[in-house]
């Protein structure tokens, strides 16, 4: 199943810079990058960092993480879609779950991403048990799809009240409206979510196809500027589950791609964290645009089943839980009508981008506001898109539209940007810890990203986190993650039995059926994989309950062949059920029958574990090649004299109190006065407080 050892390049395609990460397998050699990315034409930055590390020709593999999915979905710029439902169910997207835009108050709008003369009614009624009523009429469908072609429609969407029970009007529908649509962007809810609950099967399978012009020409693009470099390698999506997909099964279901970029850096912030000695980590990835904060407990990141992209966008497909604020480096600063200081949600981005850019921003940001702090070195910025930051221009901006109406100097005025964006990003942080159940005091931080280990200090202090893990090369951890990312694929179907009425028999054959579709998904991404594990899950809950919980099943297939079973049995259900049941909710049910509502499963391609001691500084590094002199740095309403260090030639085993500066060419790394920093075996920065030395000894042994 293994392959020869190649040449991989994992690249993160952020809102200001793309970031990569080329690893040599069979050298175990690596190099990183940091270039800018373009705004509407990504593949300008995306080809320009390939090309940093020689010809694309000679690379074997490329794995992307990219947010064009996600952000089409912020900004509704996806594509104008139909939809073809069953009779009396034209406006299922409205009606939603009866939610509400604002929890308080009788008042909001939402607008579906289908417009409703966009969405056409069929005769058509299949029963819950999956008997069919009304057979479709193939002339009645292929006619309202060239009305919505007409109407201009870029893409169609089919769903079918009950299609998850039985399909057969769906995919006759499908075959009927094919012959009628104009490209090939066209799909049905039984091929994106053969899940019951018509809400988010109709709002998955409506937001695929809104995705499915935008990344099918993204991804397009990029396979074109790669053919015309040479290129004959594989290239592969990172997947909001956190696993990878070949651009084929990216194409189409592009609704798993979003919050993919995000995912990447979740994956690699957990392993660097577990392979340290860390399981239980809060990770904090901040770029351009977003702070995003995600869980991990015991080494594992949490996955949910479905998530909101925004208000109404719900998307009902595997992603890792990830909690997106606007308080990135680009986040404007403002003070708005109440007089109230404000950074974020609108980003300055990498056009114009900050004031300190010199490319005509003119509103100050978070990054302006570090500058002027003197925490972010202006003769040295990270990326190697400029010579050096205006500090002047910064200053000034932050003065006139924040120091002034507050009363406030400069200086202040920028520590205030800098209190607000720490206040966001620490109630990010306590979203998914205290308000889950989680104590903060056993998490550590494991900040990433371009401006994430800048923000170290009040991760720590403001949560009560026990400190934090800052990784080696944390601006382009995000690309490290999709270089060691595993392959998978995950698929759902709906079950609907009570376990009292269970057939194991037909349930054993129809995991076995399911773990070869998805098995075959993984199989034939073509990259090289140690082993396949399959994975089984089923949804669950009393009779009478509304809401499933997360039925691990301990049960797997390993030959993957005829003959195939699981050895599932209604007494192993039942026990799987009741230890998920107390887990959650501390007592059981007994006398309530239960139901078994969906069954998932997931294809895992393990790949080739990747070494991160290969990432540990070298026998050159020493304490006094990392030493750069000082500066002044302002810390809590004043400046302090602050050592400058060079992070990559910091020494394994070495010491740095505060107050200290870590800079290399990814990111930069501060260190406030009342914390310490030790060098790990892997080159892992772990701070924590100083008046916890023996804590921190240990968590360096």
């Amino acid at each position: 199943m293994s392959t020869a050892p190649g040449r991989t390049v994992g690249v993160d395609v952020g809102g200001t810079f793309t970031d990569l990460f080329f690893y040599d397998e069979a050298e175990r050699r690596f190099r990183t990058a940091k270039v800018p990315s373009n705004r509407g034409d990504e593949a300008v930055g995306f080809m320009g960092g390939l090309t940093t590390f020689g010809p694309v020709s000679e690379l074997s593999s490329i794995v992307h993480g990219t947010t064009v999915g996600t952000n089409a979905l912020l900004e509704r710029k996806g594509a104008r879609i139909g939809l073809i439902t069953s009779r009396g169910f034209r406006d299922v997207l409205e009606m939603r779950r009866r939610d509400r835009r604002h929890t308080w108050g009788l008042w909001g709008d939402f607008e579906p991403v289908v417009d409703r003369d966009l969405r056409i009614e069929v005769a058509e009624r299949t029963h819950a048990d999956g008997s069919v009523v009304t057979a479709i009429d193939p002339d009645e469908v292929a006619a309202a799809a060239r009305t919505l072609a007409a109407k201009g429609a870029q893409a169609l969407a089919i769903v079918f009240i009950n299609a998850y029970a039985n399909p057969a009007n769906e995919q006759a529908a499908l075959a009927a409206a094919t012959a009628a649509w104009p490209n090939a962007n066209i799909a049905c809810s039984s091929q994106i979510l053969p899940e019951i609950r018509e809400f988010e099967r109709t709002s998955t399978t409506a937001l695929n196809a809104y995705l499915q012009p935008v990344v099918g020409s993204y991804l397009e693009k990029l396979d074109g500027a790669l053919q015309a470099g040479g290129f004959a390698g594989r290239f592969h999506i990172v997947q909001s589950n956190g696993g990878i997909m070949s651009t084929a099964t990216a194409r189409r279901l592009p609704v798993r791609t979003a919050l993919s970029g995000p995912a990447a850096g979740v994956i690699a912030a957990a392993a660097i964290a577990r392979e340290a000695g860390f399981p239980d980590v809060i990770t904090g990835d901040l770029g351009g645009t977003s702070f995003d904060v995600s869980l991990v407990v015991g080494g594992e990141t949490a996955l949910a089943p479905q998530t909101t992209i925004d208000f109404g966008l719900v998307v009902r497909t595997p992603m890792i839980e990830i909690t997106t604020i606007g308080a990135g480096g680009g986040s404007i600063a403002h003070v708005d009508a109440g007089g109230l200081l404000q950074v974020g949600p609108h980003s300055a981005g990498s056009r114009p981008g900050p004031v300190c850019y010199g490319q005509g921003g003119d509103r100050p940001t978070l990054t302006d506001a570090n500058v002027v702090l003197g925490r972010i070195n202006a003769a040295r910025p990270i990326g190697g898109k400029l010579a050096s930051l205006d500090v002047e221009a910064a200053r000034a901006a932050i003065l006139r539209d924040v120091g002034a109406p507050l009363g406030l100097d400069a200086h202040a005025a920028a520590e205030a940007i800098v209190r607000v964006a720490n206040g966001k990003m620490a109630g990010a942080i306590r979203l998914v810890s205290i308000e889950r159940g989680h104590d903060p005091g056993r998490f550590v931080a494991v900040p990433f990203g371009g401006g994430g280990a800048l923000h170290v200090g009040a991760m720590i202090k403001d949560v009560g986190l026990k400190g934090a893990l800052v990784p080696r090369y944390p601006g382009v951890t995000s690309a490290l993650g999709c270089v060691i990312a595993d392959i998978r694929h995950d698929q759902v179907q709906t079950v609907n039995l009570t376990l009292a009425g269970l057939d194991a028999a037909a349930l054993d054959r129809r995991m076995v059926s399911e773990a070869a579709a998805a098995r075959a998904v993984v199989e034939d991404a073509g990259l090289a994989m140690e082993r396949i594990d399959l994975v089984f899950e089923l949804d669950m809950h009393y009779v009478g309950q509304t809401h499933t919980i997360a039925v691990p099943l301990p049960v797997t297939i390993t030959a993957g062949g005829a003959g195939d079973t699981t050895g599932v049995s209604a007494e192993l259900i039942r026990s799987a059920f009741d230890r998920a049941y107390q887990a959650s909710f501390s007592r059981l049910l007994p006398s309530v029958p239960v139901k078994i509502v969906n069954l998932r499963t997931a294809a895992i391609g393990r790949r080739p574990r990747f070494d991160l001691a290969a990432l540990a500084p070298g026998p050159e590094a020493s304490m006094e090649r990392a030493r750069q002199g000082s500066r002044p740095v302002w810390f809590d309403g004043g400046w302090h004299d602050t050592a400058i260090y060079a992070r990559l030639d910091l020494p394994v085993g070495a010491v740095v109190p505060g107050p200290a500066v870590l800079e290399q060419p990814d990111a930069t790394t501060v260190i406030d006065p009342d914390l310490v920093t030790r060098v790990d075996a892997l080159g892992n920065v772990i701070v924590e407080r100083k008046e916890a030395p023996q804590a921190s000894q240990e968590a360096v042994s």
